[in-house]
């Protein structure tokens, strides 16, 4: 069995692996940098396609911002909402004429490791990057001292047959995706969070579809349904595509899933989104070409890997990316936090490497004071999107009552305009990092939906009203309590039952503090041909 030895082994050459080897490479030239990757082919997947605002800023950190420029991919300047049950439309645009990109995903990922090829190490010894296609199968650890992580075992061609080879370094990254193999192994059993699928999405390519605002994310709220997602993908103008612009649109669709996808959504779904829109989708559903794909809704909340609150977990490996942390897609947020936390973790590496270039990542000590800094750095923006995708999903796809009046509440808050729309969407893209403002638009909005119940005359007394105002107030914080939780149960390790109900308090007391500035007039708003 072989055996090689580096500063620093990436598994995945994926968003995250790719630009982390790059960064660190341009950052730190002596390093000699091992990923590991197990197929290098153009991959074929449905996610990955919408780069927020903020994605694009930290990709340009990276210096790698040029892997989107031939991709043929579309700007996105922003998002329209559409209520199919009302006829209405909201448009949210990015503010500060901020734009994100759309793009297919195995196209970018191949311009991203065309990007670390131009890093690729010389002679035996030298600093660079070697990317290899290899199927990683296990932690390599020290005798005696399984905790202690030295590298990894793979399997790669070789003149057509299959070699095992040991990689050893004394840092070795995890960015093998979504359904990575190794969360428990380096979590451990006790800390190992499993991640939870809270619907699919089932997506299809679009050609020449009519968006109500050309490059924005459209997203359309149906009657029974979840919602339904498309952005624009490319601009027709590679070969065999001419002409002819690419919109993914994704559908939101629970299990068990239909016996014929392709009905269903022509059924079920397409029939319910504004008549110009339609045609353009039901010819791409009867061409014999489109492929329906699927994939899981995942959310897996981040924890910590550094030993101050994680005893037992091992030294010499991190997860990073989809392995250690996903959100719900709904906002296309994904690779914007996964490039912020390669934009935070090359700046921390590249300062421990730089203080020991002999035996960089050698120092365990110094190594979980690197844990512990990104995984706080990495919160403020990481734990914002997280936690706004899966409370707009729970709001968009709202499956009861309380949840409509709040679905509701969150389109004519959008509605408004000014702060109302600038900051949410802010956070959305990825340029503005706080959770404490997206904690005090979730209350507004829950407040302004009980708001605008109390205006309507929907045939309940005062009273009734009431009681119904704080159902509605319940679910609010039922959705974005628990989910804010898992952000910060780190550092407050109490129950959630523990939480003093002061806060709740507190919560009800600045609504209404806020309901009463608000005027009885709503916001003019643009009609929709449905």
């Amino acid at each position: 069995m072989w055996k090689t030895e580096y500063d620093i082994i990436i598994v995945g050459a994926g968003v995250v692996g790719a630009t982390l080897a790059y960064a660190l490479s341009c950052e730190q030239p002596h390093l000699r940098i091992c990923l590991l990757e197990r197929s290098l082919a153009e991959p074929d997947r449905i996610v990955g396609e919408l780069l927020q605002p903020g994605g694009v800023r930290s990709l340009e950190k990276l210096g790698m911002k040029d892997a989107i420029d031939n991709l043929d991919s579309a700007p996105c300047k922003g998002y329209c909402v559409i209520d199919t049950r009302e006829g209405r439309k909201v448009h949210i645009p990015y503010p500060n004429d901020a734009r994100g990109a759309g793009f297919h995903y195995g196209r970018f990922i191949q311009a991203l490791r065309e990007k670390v090829r131009e890093r690729a190490r010389g002679e035996a010894g030298a600093g660079g990057v070697d990317m290899l296609e290899a199927t990683v199968s296990e932690l390599i650890t020290r005798e005696f001292e399984p905790h202690v992580v030295l590298g990894v075992r793979a399997t790669r061609k070789v003149d057509g047959e299959d070699v095992k080879e040991s990689f050893m370094a004394p840092l070795t990254v995890i960015a093998d995706g979504c359904f990575s193999n190794f969360r428990t192994a380096v979590m451990g059993e006790e800390n190992f969070v499993k991640p939870s699928v809270r619907s699919h999405f089932v997506g299809l390519v679009v050609r020449d579809a009519k968006l109500p605002y050309p490059n924005h994310g459209t997203v359309c709220l149906v009657q029974n349904h979840g919602p339904v997602l498309l952005y624009q993908i490319d601009n027709g103008n590679r070969e065999g595509e001419e002409g002819r612009t690419g919109t993914r649109m994704l559908v939101d669709v629970s299990q068990p899933f239909p016996e014929d996808l392709k009905e269903h959504i022509a059924t079920r779904v397409v029939q319910q989104l504004p008549e110009e829109m339609r045609e353009p989708i039901i010819n791409s559903l009867n061409d014999p070409d489109t492929r329906i794909r699927r994939m899981p809704n995942s959310f897996l909340p981040p924890a910590p890997q550094h030993p101050a609150v994680h005893n037992g977990r091992k030294e010499g490996v991190m997860l990073v990316g989809d392995s250690y942390n996903m959100r719900h897609p709904l906002t296309g947020g994904g690779m914007t936090v996964a490039l912020h936390d390669v934009v935070i973790l090359t700046r921390l590496l590249s300062k421990e490497a730089a203080k020991n270039k002999k035996n960089a990542f050698g120092d365990w000590t110094a190594m979980n004071e690197v844990l512990r800094k990104w995984y706080w750095e990495r919160k403020a923006l990481g734990s914002t999107i997280n936690v706004l995708s899966v409370a707009l999903y729970d709001l968009f796809g709202a499956e009861d009552e309380n949840l409509e009046i709040l679905r509701t509440g969150c389109f004519r808050y959008f509605e408004r305009g000014g702060k109302c729309v600038s900051e949410p969407v802010s956070i959305l893209s990825g340029m503005l990092e706080s959770p404490f403002l997206l904690f005090y638009h979730f209350f507004c909005v829950a407040f302004y939906a009980i708001y605008i119940m109390f205006q309507q005359n929907d045939g309940r007394s005062f009273f009734g009203k009431v009681a119904k105002a704080l159902s509605v107030f319940h679910t609010a914080v039922v959705v974005f309590v628990p989910l804010m939780w898992t952000e910060v149960r780190c550092w407050a390790p109490t129950a959630l039952a523990n939480v003093p109900n002061v806060l709740l308090f507190a919560i009800m007391l600045a609504g209404v503090a806020k309901v009463a500035t608000w005027p009885t007039a709503g916001a003019a708003v643009e009609p929709l041909s449905v």
